[in-house]
């Protein structure tokens, strides 16, 4: 044991130093505070912001939604799928729809292609530097951790859960072992019902707002009556 923690703090040593050697005169204050409380700090300042922001999926998600509301949708985009990968269409509608992935509408080096806007130095969405958008990337650090966050929410249900305060968001119950996250309106719905609503508001049903963690039962009753609706709804047209 006592061999391990003195590599560990070698390591840290090494690792502070080389972060101390690449950091800026201006840096966010919060990602370095996290950085330095690390069991392992992170040796560069763009591992320090990406050590962030997949501590805080959540502060991720709000702002990849909020930097897309900066941008907007560009002008004759609608939200469209399509079979062929090569054209950056979404070929399923649990897909977040994202047009500046789609290759009409990127906006090319230097800019998210989640949001749209302007990526700085070290990935970060803010110009802190004075500096030009850096054309070597085209994501912000906290748009990856959203975009995985849109994709793979269930990663999160443990942090999902104690938002909720270990309650189940349907039936108000304890939240067991097994409790699922589940989206409020289904995506299924979103595609048929909510698809001509304007972008990024769209993305609002793959974050937070429309997430809950519910019981395994509550969710099965549920998925149940999605099922019959999505039945009848197929019988009437």
């Amino acid at each position: 044991m006592s061999r391990w923690q003195d590599e560990k703090a070698e390591r840290n040593r090494q690792a502070l130093a080389r972060l101390h050697r690449a950091l800026p005169d201006i840096f966010p204050s919060a990602v370095l505070s996290r950085a330095l409380s690390r069991p392992f700090v992170p040796p560069t300042p763009r591992l320090a912001i990406d050590s962030y922001w997949r501590a805080h999926p959540l502060r991720a998600d709000r702002l990849a939604r909020a930097l897309a509301g900066k941008t907007g949708a560009p002008d004759g985009w609608r939200w469209r799928l399509s079979a062929n990968r090569r054209d950056g269409l979404p070929t399923t509608f649990r897909a977040p729809p994202a047009p500046y992935r789609e290759r009409a509408f990127a906006r090319g080096a230097g800019f998210c292609c989640v949001c749209g806007q302007p990526v700085y130095r070290f990935g970060w969405h803010v110009d802190l530097w004075g500096a030009d958008p850096n054309k070597n990337a085209a994501w912000h650090c906290a748009c990856v951790i959203a975009w995985q966050f849109w994709h793979a929410p269930s990663g999160e249900a443990r942090l999902l859960r104690r938002l909720q305060a270990r309650r189940c968001a349907q039936s108000g119950g304890r939240l067991w072992k097994t409790a699922e996250v589940d989206h409020r309106v289904p995506l299924f719905r979103v595609w048929g019902d909510y698809r001509d609503m304007p972008w990024p508001k769209l993305l609002d049903f793959w974050g937070l707002p429309n997430l809950q963690v519910i019981n395994r039962d509550v969710h099965a009753a549920k998925c149940a009556g999605e099922a019959r609706d999505r039945r009848a709804a197929a019988t009437i047209a």
